[in-house]
């Protein structure tokens, strides 16, 4: 009996009307246990560029990495194919399925740098294909086959270090557009429970639970953490006032900031990239009340305008707090230029690295008697009005106020935060390494 590894990579099944790509994910696994696969790894959700624009959510891909009996590596791949193909919302226009097969131990480095670029940048089919074939990877792809690209990108990251986990549970058919029936106090219960090993459940500022999505797809809720033993406890805390027809632990990049590439200079942004930058805030920050903030920043080579929209929170109150001076590190997507508006990037993080002085002009004191001079006119000196004396020759003294800003990292609220956002309570708990122990019972069914 000879034994086979074999990473199979999913993407681009879903719409915004049905459908998700971990929901076929599921299935899938379900079905390959079925017949004998065995796991080397729990399956891992990969979250790609979140900025490119014709994603339909959360731009996830993922892969399922199985060992397998050589001579049933042909049922598998027909199986997986079936199942997407049944499972993906194929009367959409913006659909466009890809799978990815590597019958390969060890992932080749080609592929992990085309992850890679898939996380942090922009790719096209052209370039997969020239993988593909170099590797000789098998690929499938429906109508239009964009998918490959993050099919491939599924297989190419490996999560050897920083990662999180995620437990998904999935609803009944019948219930899909509905509203998500689950115990909120149940949640927030399993919240200060769990916290911080698990994280992102509620929003601190609004109190509003984050594990449930809005859209139609068939997620009823997914608990994000640190360990699958972890999440597993969290799911068991939860009280579901529905059913609960699936459930299943994903390793993956959620909340690690993999997406997150530092440039050198301004200069070097490109739209839809997500960018690391540092710079001199050039202009007092414009304040869009109840809204947005927005501020610029320069280096030698370029300007570039910064955005805090309303939902990040207290983001947005940082930002407002920034003086012309200030050394700032900006972390965001970057959005191409429109409608007259300049190309901006939409901050996820602030760094304040150095303060400027915040300096006042005041009227000088009064030589005799100490108290605050009032101006005679334009060049024309000061008088006091509680000595009577004048003083032409005096000017106004420089005042340097306290600021009400400190140097640090500043976060959007977790409500506004993208699934690869690392979170505060992430800093200092980030992984160098994993070695894959399978938890019993790990899916269900």
């Amino acid at each position: 009996m000879v034994m086979q590894t074999l990473h199979i990579g999913i993407d681009d099944t879903d719409s915004p009307n049905r459908g998700c790509t971990t929901y076929v994910a599921a299935l899938l696994a379900e079905r390959l246990r079925g017949i004998g696969a065995t796991f080397i790894d729990y399956p891992n959700l990969i979250r790609l560029n979140p900025n490119v624009p014709w994603k339909t959510r959360g731009n996830g891909a993922v892969c399922l990495r199985i060992m397998c009996e050589e001579d049933t590596i042909t049922e598998i791949k027909e199986v997986a194919i079936d199942t997407v193909e049944e499972n993906s919302d194929m009367g959409y226009e913006g659909t466009d399925p890809g799978i990815v097969f590597l019958a390969e131990k060890e992932i080749p480095e080609e592929i992990e740098n085309f992850s890679a670029k898939a996380i942090t940048g922009i790719l096209n089919l052209k370039e997969a294909f020239k993988i593909i074939k170099k590797f000789r990877v098998e690929a499938v792809g429906f109508k239009k086959a964009r998918g490959i690209i993050g099919a491939l990108a599924a297989v190419g990251e490996t999560l050897k270090e920083d990662h999180t986990f995620e437990l998904i549970a999935y609803r009944k058919p019948e219930n899909y557009g509905q509203r998500r029936r689950i115990d909120l106090n149940s949640v927030m219960e399993m919240d200060r429970a769990t916290f911080p090993e698990t994280f992102n459940n509620v929003d601190p500022e609004t109190g509003r639970i984050l594990i449930t999505p809005r859209g139609p797809d068939p997620i009823l809720f997914g608990v994000r953490g640190e360990t699958p033993e972890i999440v597993k406890k969290a799911f068991q805390m939860i009280r579901n006032l529905e059913p609960i027809e699936r459930w299943i632990i994903f390793r993956t990049n959620h909340g690690t900031d993999a997406h997150l590439k530092r440039i050198e200079s301004l200069s070097q942004i490109k739209p839809y990239n997500p960018v690391i930058a540092t710079g001199k805030v050039a202009s007092k920050p414009m304040v869009i009340p109840r809204r947005h903030v927005i501020f610029t920043i320069k280096d030698g080579s370029a300007e570039v305008h910064c955005a805090a929209y309303e939902p990040t929170g207290d983001l947005r109150k940082v930002a407002a707090k920034l003086i012309e001076g200030d050394i700032v590190e900006v972390y965001g997507g970057v959005r191409p230029p429109s409608n007259g508006r300049p190309i901006t990037i939409n901050l996820e993080k602030l760094r304040v690295l150095r303060l400027a002085p915040l300096i006042v002009y005041q009227n000088p004191p009064c030589p005799t008697c100490g108290r605050r001079l009032k101006t005679m006119g334009k060049n024309k000196g000061f008088r006091c009005e509680k000595c009577g004396s004048k003083h032409p020759n005096l000017s106004k003294v420089a005042i340097e106020l306290k600021r009400d800003l400190s140097e640090g990292l500043y976060i959007t609220s977790p409500r506004s935060q993208r699934h690869l956002t690392k979170p505060l309570t992430r800093y200092g708990r980030e992984k160098k390494n994993f070695t894959v122990e399978l938890i019993p019972n790990w899916c269900h069914p």
